[in-house]
């Protein structure tokens, strides 16, 4: 007790070094929590991207291949599946909802996807979260289109603006479907997913643009316009993949089976959340690199204290034997200079956990509306518990060196004065 009282008053005595110290450490901690709250809000979103569909069907290829193309617009798909394939698969009693997905165009850089007014409805993220309208409505028209909210920002389009689809899938276009043009009717809000990268249009709009074109390119000598394309049939030949909703979970390994081994031809059906586990595998490695910042960052603070005491040391001799003189043992110089390193550390922890739930509610509605990463503010986690206690743990031994040196120092020590 008496040693606490002490300790309190040599770094009151000395408030402008111990707050320095303080805020150091309080800085790295609220970094170290920062960096651990941000990765696992990534981890989070990222499993998130794509939530309540049950299966993803494609053409026969690897999981995290199909994933990829279909959910986060990478890559290509291997085949296309078949409309009467499609069909087949949509009749089945087992689902409750199907949205195909067609892919292969482009605008300025950004993928356009052909797909129906059920992908409004029924695509989900971040746990059950469904898509929002920042402005205007789903298509409705032939050749209506909806952005993705990073389309329309980096673009700046409005409602009611033209667009024009590319062939392909480069940023820029050497085929475009410049005498189709679509009209932007609608902008989704920020999800902070793929879909805020990506130009919607309906299925029948990717068959309109594409009448007079075969293998990539225009068909000589054949040209339709707008206005005879829509008196056209435009039932779609195929589809790149599409997303089901089972009526019961129970049935998605069953389900999963029949199309792995459908005759008509090779398909793949995948589980989402399984995919996106084996893609996170394949590049959680930035996780392991910013924890060993933020340890590097709390280990620079923890050394800055040891520095700072160890500078005020040479200061401190005298006061340490007067302290000798009036009765102290060694013992007690090394539980006083333990003790303040304990509360250097302690306050610094606590001011560290403050600063940052102040940041993340000042921070948290910018981040999710600008990033899309949802950052939830929770009470601290048993490992955020421990972390902390790791960093307290860690601050009194790195106070026991200085403690150590100065039990060393002998009475007369302090009495001699040095020149």
């Amino acid at each position: 007790m008496i040693v606490g009282r002490l300790a309190l008053k040599s770094l009151l005595n000395r408030w402008p070094t111990a707050s320095l110290t303080i805020f150091g450490i309080a800085v790295s901690v609220m970094l170290l929590m920062g960096v651990e709250k941000v990765r696992n809000g990534a981890r989070q979103s990222f499993a998130d991207t794509i939530s309540g569909t049950d299966l993803i069907v494609g053409a026969r290829t690897g999981d995290v291949q199909l994933l990829l193309y279909s959910v986060f617009r990478i890559g290509d798909a291997t085949n296309n599946i078949a409309w009467k394939s499609y069909g087949e698969i949509a009749a089945l009693p087992e689902i409750a909802w199907i949205v195909p997905i067609s892919l292969g165009d482009s605008h300025r850089g950004f993928r356009v996807m052909g797909t129906t007014t059920g992908y409004f409805e029924h695509y989900r993220y971040r746990q059950g979260q469904g898509l929002a309208f920042a402005a205007g409505v789903p298509f409705a028209d032939l050749f209506d289109a909806v952005l993705g909210a990073d389309v329309a920002a980096a673009l700046g389009y409005r409602l009611g603006d033209a667009i024009i689809v590319g062939h392909g899938i480069g940023s820029t276009s050497f085929a475009p479907h410049d005498e189709k043009p679509f009209r932007v009717a609608g902008i989704l809000a920020k999800t902070g997913t793929p879909v805020d990268h990506t130009v919607h249009v309906g299925l029948e709009g990717i068959e309109a643009i594409h009448v007079d074109w075969q293998t990539g390119a225009r068909i000589p000598g054949r040209t339709v316009d707008a206005e005879q394309v829509r008196r056209m049939e435009l039932a779609p030949k195929s589809v790149t993949a599409a997303m089901i909703g089972l009526r019961s979970r129970l049935d998605a390994f069953q389900l999963q089976r029949l199309i792995n081994e459908y005759k008509e031809e090779s398909l793949s059906a995948i589980l989402p959340g399984v995919a996106l586990q084996q893609l996170w595998s394949l590049v959680g490695t930035a996780e392991t690199a910013l924890a060993a910042v933020s340890f590097m960052v709390v280990l620079t603070a923890l050394l800055g204290m040891v520095t700072t005491i160890l500078a005020t040391l040479n200061e401190r001799r005298r006061e340490m034997a007067i302290l000798r003189s009036v009765g102290a043992r060694p013992a007690t110089i090394l539980g006083l200079l333990t003790a303040e390193a304990a509360m250097l550390t302690g306050s610094g922890v606590a001011l560290g956990a403050a600063l940052l739930y102040t940041v993340l509610s000042i921070m948290r509605p910018v981040v999710d509306s600008r990033y899309g990463l949802y950052l939830p503010i929770e009470a601290p986690s048993a490992a955020d518990l421990a972390a902390l206690a790791a960093v307290l743990g860690g601050g009194v031994l790195a106070g026991l060196f200085p403690a150590i040196r100065a039990f060393r120092l002998s009475l007369a020590d302090g009495m001699i004065v040095k020149t």
